[in-house]
């Protein structure tokens, strides 16, 4: 559909309401469309029809009739107001209107458009089809190519635009087309993404075809009608060329100027005249007919003159022959100085000039010769080489002397059949011509496809038959004469028209010129076009223009972009050029409307039925071999162009929901491959985690911790599955706006943070049943999570925070009961942005239980991203008294090797040893903390009080004893590099000794210690001695990741969970606690 519109207000048919009325009707609904954000006021989606600002509030609701529905009027509209709109909907393009429109602009009435298939489409087609090419190349492409061959490439490039003019007509079909023609039809179809990349090259086309119209404007001025304006002249032999290419670019740069002041100036006037121009066009080729009749009848006299089978210029001399007879005397001829050392009859000649004869044939022999035999097939020729008629007898002599001084006609690039593809299928482009004008049509969905076939068949028709008719009319001699040298410098197809040469000569000459000022008025609309849907941001500056929108800065780029095809100076190199940014506008037609049938999305309904995908793809398929057959190092570098404006409007353009078929294309292809992925755990080679992030939103919507996505990017390097998920308490209706903000919010941060992956925003009565439900349902299919990444709750120990300790817990609960991963990243406001680079550290991993080798994997892949590249691995594990210290550092070793990862390995032994009076003294607190929260009914103030007693005589209570805690769990971290058997024994009745002892004076000195729950002490015990070692290794890693112990199964015992990780990490900057999913992630097999 649409986007842009221009909709006149309806005048009111009932007069108009009391002021006081309406004026207390518009504050009653102001104060309606206030309350009305969210709920059963759900906002609509933007449309030209409904919630437009402009609408006749008057009409909207009239008497009581439809009173049921008045609370809905604002957003919903009666129907006969929509339909009221739609007949006075006109689908110009905002800000660009012509000066006549301009003039018009000030009255009320819409005028309705009037133009029918004929004018509006037929022969805007037909004008820009016919043109250059057919006046100046096709004669020398017959006679190149031979008439089979030439056919073959005809039918070929009129084949390609009758598949893609059937395809766009489907798309033409499908709703309304405003002005924009192609680009419009393919950008809204494929995207902004191929709309951009395609639109910008069917401009750079456009406006290179506008150079070649010049160029060819200027070949006919200095070739055919006023070879002496010319002004670079050729001072020696075989300098012709250049200075005609001199003459090109200086005429050229003249002309475009002058072109560009008369499109500022005057558009209208250009508009005027183009009827008057394919006048000249359709004149041109009736001439050529009638020639061809009159062949049959009376051919007219255009001699030839070869020498041998050579044929020679007839520029440099009138008389075809070696000698003359006057006055009873034999004299030579100019031509024999031409040839000769002097005009003498025993003078010096070329030995091919003194072997051969000076013959005339017939270049027109006409219709019924009979000529048509010879020109069936191909005569392709280096450059430089001589034109020769091949049947002629000739006898060859010694080339002492250059041929470049000689009269013979010369080709002057090398020909083959792909290099005549590229320069003739320029002449079958301007097909889009009638969906260019769609606005201006009475009835687009029948005039455009009728039109545009129509034109397409009276082209094609033409081309054909011209081809038949050149080739059985003209000599093959003449045909490969490119600028008619050999028939007194005549245009060729001009020596075959009636009544005279001059015909065709004037009428290519205007419809060049009219062609040429066409191309600069309408690419720069098409630049506009694209520069206002604001999908390419550098392009935006060409979307300004005069106040009546005429695009000013837009034609100036044209201007000089026109320029650099002026400078080529060469209309068969020009040529390819812009076919190759055609054919890739045609190819992606054609897939647009493939894509539409084969998606069969609900709004594909387009009124052209003489469709189907097989015919789009053979189009598409059509153009890519055409784009490769005329010069494959072009269609290399337009891929390339459009490639880049491709993936440039994908990184830095504005986002557009224009309903594409690609989007369609994703979805479908996106729900075959959930359909094929199995519902259930990849293999263990495959898995990766696909992350549920779950994150904390302030009072106003924004993101607390916003290095968790910096983190999450870093560990997913755009790979896999990312769910950024957050959960807001309340009910959905109440809380709808402030969803959309969170939402917003958090994608905008993840845009900063480049994490790629999808926003899933909650709302929950309960903060803790939201986690659940995201925890359970987010992804689809077998795309779903398989880890929960988390912050580590700082605050946990204040009871009003809404993620407590209790739903901490109950999260970690739930994650093992999903068989799923988690990642808790404590202190994640210390870890580093994307945009940081650590230059050295250490990822150290304390691998105290198997989780699955989740704690091997994790540091492999955040070592990719550039933040820890640099980083080294260590991995350490714990050795108990029993266990063999050498044995498990070599299995260690080889198990890391096995698993192709580079990492220190180092095996860390633990004594048991003495409980401390520092672990009771911990313990104590954490019980009679737990029991007075549970006891006591505090008030919020009281609470914040205990808590802050609690933890002041916890931090002082460890002052005393924290250094001989500290002695104590430093001693035994001497590594042993081994255990033996009377070491054992030894360590064994000693610890035993120690045990009853310690426990009688450590229960004398405080007797409330031996109330205390032993199963507290010893995991207090545990935290406090690994915590200890953990510090001694890794105070001073960049990151340390720890296996995270799992919550108890007594859920009484869960505030005392939360305080075992507290101590167990402890002292450590950056850490993150990993608890496997149960299952393997990481194997040592291929």
């Amino acid at each position: 559909m649409p986007t842009n519109f221009t909709v006149v207000p309806v005048e009111a048919q009932g007069g108009e309401r009391d002021s006081a009325e309406r004026d207390a009707w518009r504050q009653e609904e102001e104060e309606d469309n206030r309350d009305r954000s969210c709920g059963d006021g759900v906002s609509r989606e933007s449309s030209p029809f409904i919630n437009s600002a402009e609408m006749d509030r008057g009409n909207m609701y009239e008497g009581k009739n439809m009173a049921l529905f008045e609370e809905e009027m604002d957003s919903n509209p009666m129907v006969s107001s929509l339909l009221n709109k739609l007949a006075n909907y006109t689908n110009v393009t905002q800000g660009v209107v012509e000066h006549e429109a301009d003039e018009d602009s000030k009255r009320k009435e819409v005028k309705v458009p009037r133009m029918g298939t004929f004018i509006g489409v037929y022969l805007p087609c037909l004008q820009n089809i016919l043109g250059v090419i057919l006046f100046l190349r096709l004669t020398w492409i017959v006679g190149t190519a031979g008439v089979l061959e030439s056919f073959i490439i005809v039918f070929m490039c009129c084949a390609c635009t009758m598949l893609t003019a059937i395809s766009m007509s489907a798309i033409a079909t499908n709703g309304v087309v405003p002005a924009g023609g192609s680009y419009y039809m393919i950008s809204r179809s494929l995207g902004p993404e191929f709309g951009g990349a395609v639109g910008l090259c069917f401009y750079l086309g456009t406006t290179f075809a506008g150079a070649m119209y010049i160029l060819g404007t200027i070949e006919i001025l200095l070739t055919y009608i006023s070879p002496s304006a010319a002004i670079f002249k050729a001072e020696e032999v075989g300098e012709e060329t250049e200075a005609m290419l001199n003459n090109m670019r200086v005429y050229g740069t003249c002309i475009i100027i002058l072109m560009a002041i008369v499109v500022f100036v005057g558009v209208k006037y250009v508009n005027k005249l183009a009827l008057v121009f394919l006048a000249c066009v359709i004149l041109s080729i009736i001439a050529i007919y009638a020639g061809v009749i009159k062949t049959a009848i009376d051919p007219p006299d255009f001699p030839i003159c070869l020498l041998g089978n050579r044929t020679l210029s007839k520029r440099s001399f009138d008389v075809c022959a070696k000698f003359t007879e006057r006055n009873n005397e034999t004299k030579t001829t100019n031509l024999w100085l031409l040839f000769c050392n002097s005009s003498l009859p025993t003078a010096m000649c070329d030995d091919y000039f003194s072997l051969n004869n000076v013959t005339e044939i017939q270049g027109i022999p006409g219709i019924l010769s009979g000529v048509l035999i010879d020109n069936l097939w191909s005569t392709y020729s280096e450059k430089g080489s001589i034109v020769e008629k091949k049947s002629q007898p000739s006898i060859s002599g010694s080339e002492d002397i250059k041929m470049g001084g000689r009269p013979y006609v010369f080709t002057d690039i090398m020909t083959y059949f792909t290099v005549l593809v590229g320069i003739y299928f320029p002449s079958v482009t301007g097909i889009m011509a009638g969906s260019n004008r769609s606005g201006d049509l009475k009835d687009a969905q029948k005039s455009i496809p009728t039109g545009t076939i129509l034109a397409i068949s009276t082209t094609s028709f033409i081309y054909l038959s011209c081809i038949v008719l050149f080739g059985a009319c003209i000599e093959g001699v003449v045909l490969r004469d490119k600028f008619g040298e050999a028939v007194d410098g005549n245009l060729v197809v001009g020596t075959l028209a009636w009544p005279s040469p001059w015909v065709i000569v004037i009428g290519s000459f205007f419809s060049t010129c009219g062609a040429g000022l066409q191309s600069l008025t309408g690419a720069p609309r098409l630049l506009q076009a694209i520069a206002r849907d604001g999908i390419v941001p550098f392009i935006q500056v060409f979307g300004h223009g005069k106040a009546n929108g005429e695009p000013t800065w837009a034609l100036l780029l044209t201007a000089a972009i026109c320029e650099i095809g002026i400078l080529i100076a060469s209309l068969d190199n020009v040529a390819p050029i812009l076919s190759m940014f055609f054919l890739m506008c045609y190819m992606f037609v054609n897939l647009a409307c493939a894509v539409q049938t084969l998606l069969r999305t609900p709004n594909w309904r387009p009124r052209f039925k003489y469709y189907h995908w097989t015919l789009s793809f053979l189009g598409m398929s059509l153009c890519l071999a055409l784009m490769f057959i005329c010069s494959w190092y072009y269609a290399l570098i337009a891929m390339l162009i459009a490639g880049c404006i491709y993936k440039y409007i994908e990184y830095r353009g504005a986002e557009k929901e224009w309903g594409d078929g690609i989007r369609g294309l994703s979805l479908n292809a996106a729900r075959y491959a959930l359909l094929r992925v199995e519902d259930g755990p990849p293999h263990t080679k495959n898995w990766r985690p696909q992350l549920l992030v779950l994150l904390n939103l302030d009072c106003e919507q924004l993101v607390k911790h916003p290095r968790l996505l910096s983190f999450t990017s870093q560990l997913k390097a755009g790979k896999g599955l990312t769910i950024v998920g957050s959960v807001l308490q309340g009910t959905y209706l109440d809380r709808c706006v402030e969803t959309q903000k969170a939402e917003e919010n958090v994608k905008a941060l993840m845009g900063v943070e480049k994490t790629k992956g999808f926003c899933q925003i909650v709302v929950s009565p309960s903060f803790r049943d939201g986690i659940s439900h995201l925890i359970q349902s987010a992804g689809l299919g077998g795309m779903k999570h398989n880890t929960v990444l988390m912050a580590w709750p700082q605050s946990w120990k204040q009871t009003e925070n809404h993620f407590s300790w209790k739903n901490f817990v109950d999260t970690v609960r739930e994650t093992t009961a999903a068989q799923q991963a988690l990642l808790v990243a404590k202190n994640i406001d210390l870890f580093p942005t994307n945009q940081e680079r650590f230059t050295e550290g250490n990822i150290d991993i304390w691998w105290i239980v198997h989780d699955g080798g989740m704690l091997m994997l994790l540091p492999f892949l955040l070592r990719q991203h550039k933040v820890w590249r640099k980083c080294k691995m260590r991995i350490f594990t714990v050795a108990q008294m029993d266990d063999n210290s050498i044995q498990m550092k070599k299995d260690l070793q080889m198990f890391l090797y096995h698993l192709r990862l580079n990492a220190e390995v180092e095996v860390v032994e633990m004594f048991e040893n003495d409980i401390s009076a520092f672990t009771y003294e911990k313990t104590l607190m954490m019980e009679q903390r737990s029991q007075m929260l549970k006891q006591m009914q505090l008030s919020k103030n009281e609470r914040e009080r205990e808590a802050q007693l609690i933890h002041d005589r916890n931090t002082a209570s460890r002052s005393a004893p924290a250094v001989k805690a500290s002695v104590a769990a430093a001693m035994p971290e001497k590594v042993q590099m081994t255990w033996t058997k009377e070491k054992f024994v030894a360590e064994k009745h000693k610890n035993k000794d120690t045990n009853v002892s310690g426990f009688k004076d450590i229960f004398s000195m405080k007797p409330e210690w031996g109330n205390l729950n032993q199963s507290n002490v010893r995991r207090m015990h545990t935290a406090v001695k690994l915590n200890g070692v953990v510090l001694n290794k890794s105070q001073h890693a960049q990151l340390v990741l720890l296996n995270m112990p799992g919550p108890p199964k007594n859920r009484k015992g869960d505030e005392n969970y939360m305080e075992f990780l507290e101590v167990l990490t402890e002292g450590l900057d950056r850490v993150l606690l990993v608890r496997g999913s149960g299952r393997e992630v990481i194997t040592i097999y291929s």
